[in-house]
């Protein structure tokens, strides 16, 4: 796979960073997430082809083992607040000196610096000052975040993820590692450049939810069906709009034309009359294989079982017979084998990982006897 060789250390967190690990291990990479010593079971969800080490950071002897881990590691993933790592004696400038070509990778909500890079928040947060949750919601109701999708693993962890690849291949021209200030709020808002780069244009002129693009034009949104489940339309160019028209039975001449706005909020009920006289499975059976760009709402169980997922194997499923999307994008020559194994309980590792970085047998007894590590095998290893 196109990372293998790569060794990369994750400190335990939730979501983004988890995420961003679990990209990284499904395109080949050597995953160790360290874990707190305590931790009764991982919380992320988002463990798959890692390996677990349970460490105790805030302790000297535990700092000592990372720097040792980052020494013979490519990139370091941390996730926590400004200045946390500093106070570890584990921040960039101490683990570069240790190690020079490592990718030191900080994904944090608000950023390494500013009036809020040390304050907690969320998902919701980190969009709502990125500008873009005043976008997002229907005419005349409150904002909404888009479950916690577009700052989290949007803004936060891919790109995070992306921020490690390049870095990884100028190390390739320089032989020199560096830091990556990934955080939220500024990756959320460069994932929004294209609204940014429209506002002259009008396309966001009107009040939330009452533009082209954000449910405002009859057709681009959803309508329920005629037994409660939901289609999608995005019939956009004119071409398109004329293949909508003709799959509900409706005549542009008996209508007002499709860019007029006044007329849209009539025109959406007109639709929703329409959708609502048959069932999803009827009304794919009209726009199936059609230009119309009309598509039924699927639920995850749907999703999984849709032909199209079907013919392209878009899901997979691990050990325990979970299902989750396939790695994307698919790469030709070397695309990602995500590990099927079931994901690590904490310090399942410990003594495995710290034997791989250069640790005597003699140094993980001490470890263990100091209360620094922990590990459900290390009886049976020792």
């Amino acid at each position: 796979m196109v990372l293998r060789g790569v060794r990369v250390v994750e400190l335990a967190g939730l979501a983004p960073g988890p995420f961003c690990g679990m990209v990284l291990a499904d395109f080949g990479a050597e995953v160790v997430r360290v874990d707190r010593l305590g931790s009764a079971e991982d919380r992320s969800f988002l463990a798959r082809g890692k390996r677990s080490l349970a460490l105790d950071l805030k302790r000297p002897p535990g700092a000592g083992v990372l720097r040792r881990l980052c020494a013979r590691a490519d990139v370091l993933l941390e996730p926590f607040r400004c200045g946390v790592m500093e106070k570890l004696q584990l921040g960039p400038e101490t683990l570069l000196q240790v190690n020079p070509k490592l990718i030191y990778a900080r994904l944090s909500g608000f950023g390494q610096s500013g009036i809020f890079s040390k304050v907690a928040g969320h998902d919701i947060n980190y969009l709502a000052l990125s500008g873009v949750l005043s976008k997002i919601g229907r005419s005349g109701e409150n904002p909404y975040p888009p479950l916690n999708l577009l700052a989290d693993f949007g803004g936060g962890g891919l790109m995070c993820t992306l921020g490690i690849v390049l870095a990884l291949f100028e190390r390739t021209r320089s032989g020199q590692g560096q830091v990556i200030d990934a955080n939220m709020v500024e990756g959320t808002a460069y994932l929004s450049s294209f609204l940014w780069k429209t506002q002259p244009t009008g396309l966001w002129a009107q009040p939330r939810g009452q533009n082209l693009l954000d449910g405002g034009a009859p057709f681009y949104t959803t309508y329920k069906t005629a037994d409660g489940e939901f289609m999608a339309v995005g019939a956009i160019e004119p071409q398109f709009y004329a293949l909508l028209l003709k799959g509900l039975g409706l005549k542009s001449e008996e209508l007002p034309t499709q860019m007029s706005i006044a007329d849209w909020p009539e025109m959406k009920k007109k639709f929703a009359d329409v959708f609502a006289k048959k069932t999803k499975a009827e009304w794919c059976q009209i726009f199936d294989g059609t230009d119309a760009c009309v598509t039924p709402v699927l639920t995850f169980e749907e999703a999984l079982h849709h032909q199209h997922s079907q013919e392209r194997a878009s899901f997979i499923t691990d050990v325990e017979q979970c299902p989750s999307p396939r790695p994307a994008p698919l790469l030709s020559r070397t695309p990602a084998v995500p590990s099927a194994k079931r994901d690590p309980s904490i310090g399942e590792h410990t003594v495995e990982v710290l034997r791989e970085y250069g640790f005597s047998q003699e140094e993980i007894r001490q470890l263990h006897s100091d209360r620094i590590i922990e590990s459900n095998k290390l009886k049976a290893s020792l």
